[in-house]
């Protein structure tokens, strides 16, 4: 259970899905002045090296935030994140990558809270060495050494009543599915009102198509985007995507990502199968918004099959280093 290592994965397609999401909601819930709070089950270790050991054995960075540096005309969702990945690379080299407990405390007031559940042995070490680094009070953040599935239970609901949830398991554990959505259900008993955000791996695997239709028939308000780069591997093996589940979304969520998911698409795409899906349900039982989004033909992409990364981009680190997790 102690394999995985996220490291190996920082900066990939899933993450720019994941944590693009992330900042638009922690954003949203900045613009009222009352504090809240982010619980996050599995935070990992907070803050990576694009040039260190992990990471430049998989490159997987290269097909995620190597292709949106620099890529023209980025819309809002990802401009917004891309300026919180630069703020964590203010020389404008992007080697250092923030995992969601970093991106929650950027975007954290001094009235608000981050309540963070690591497992791993190792991880914890240095997500708690990265805390200190980043210069955190203990008062607003705290770190606890256990299953955040179990953990989440005791959090829910905060003091403050306003509360983001992020739940990304490795989902090595098949069981994972199956824990995923019983912390969901018995969150929104704890916390009826909470924004939950769960990602999940686009694999071959039923336990992850299983999960998500679960989750659609649950009877709360809800946005379901998921970003699909390349066709699955005839071996079954590998993330050719990845989905993100809101419950009780902000409202400004689902146009912004109707305007990014086809961007992102175009930019991420890894050969013609790449695709977008976004749907939005009411809390009542009625659909609020569109069934799967999807476009019916995109143009080719052009020759050079990804944008460079030197791009005239004003604001996000324009430039990798040499080095590579």
């Amino acid at each position: 259970m102690f394999s995985y290592r996220h490291a190996f994965h920082a900066g990939n397609h899933a993450d720019v899905l994941k944590h693009a999401i992330l900042v638009q909601i922690l954003d949203y819930f900045n613009r009222k002045d009352a504090p809240y709070w982010v619980i996050d089950t599995h935070a990992g270790a907070g803050l990576y090296a694009l040039d260190g050991e992990w990471a430049g054995q998989s490159g997987e960075v290269v097909d995620g935030l190597d292709r949106l540096l620099g890529a023209p005309r980025p819309p809002e969702l990802v401009e917004r994140y891309l300026r919180a990945i630069q703020d964590f690379n203010p020389d404008g080299v992007a080697s250092r990558y923030p995992g969601s407990p970093a991106l929650a405390l950027h975007a954290l007031r001094p009235h608000d809270k981050l309540r963070l559940f690591e497992l791993h042995p190792t991880e914890i070490e240095v997500l708690e060495s990265t805390l200190r680094q980043l210069g955190t009070s203990r008062r607003q953040v705290s770190i606890a050494r256990e299953d955040g599935f179990g953990g989440l239970k005791r959090l829910l609901p905060p003091p403050t009543r306003r509360g983001i949830v992020l739940i990304d398991p490795s989902y090595e554990d098949k069981q994972d599915y199956r824990h995923t959505l019983q912390a969901v259900r018995d969150g929104l008993e704890r916390f009826a009102s909470g924004c939950f955000a769960v990602w999940y791996p686009l694999v071959q695997r039923v336990q992850a198509h299983e999960m998500a239709r679960a989750l659609e028939r649950l009877p709360v308000e809800w946005l379901h985007a998921t970003l699909t780069v390349r066709k699955p591997s005839a071996d079954g093996l590998g993330l050719h995507g990845s989905g993100m589940f809101v419950i009780n979304p902000p409202w400004t969520l689902h146009e912004e990502l109707r305007a990014a998911l086809p961007w992102l698409e175009k930019t991420l795409a890894q050969d013609e199968h790449a695709r977008h899906t976004l749907q939005t349900h009411a809390a009542a039982g009625s659909p609020a918004g569109a069934s799967p989004a999807r476009k019916p033909a995109r143009p080719p992409r052009p020759a050079e099959g990804r944008p460079p990364r030197a791009a005239a981009r004003p604001a996000p680190a324009q430039k990798r280093s040499p080095g590579r997790k």
